[in-house]
């Protein structure tokens, strides 16, 4: 079953390489979406099997060796069926 979940990081999670390490687990889980930096905090969008999904909204709670999460916040979105994952600047 698909899922398409929007998720907020908050903490130190800017400089740190988060969007790099979510890209790059997002493209191992075969997800699409995106990724970006917005008021010090990471925004992130994940679409593609519940499963893998879930897996990355884990691993959004554990971050790079430099990050220090505070607060994962998920949100529900319509499927969209995005093409592919990308960071945004």
């Amino acid at each position: 079953m698909l899922k398409r979940n929007k998720v907020i990081i908050s903490g130190r999670v800017t400089g740190v390489y988060f969007r790099r390490f979510i890209y790059d687990h997002s493209i191992r889980l075969n997800l699409k979406g995106y990724v970006k930096n917005v008021n010090h905090k990471v925004e992130a969008v994940f679409e593609g099997l519940e499963e893998n999904v879930n897996k990355m909204i884990e691993l959004c709670k554990i971050g790079t060796p430099l990050a220090k999460v505070e607060k994962v916040e998920v949100f529900t979105e319509t499927i969209k069926k995005d093409e592919e994952f990308r960071i945004i600047n």
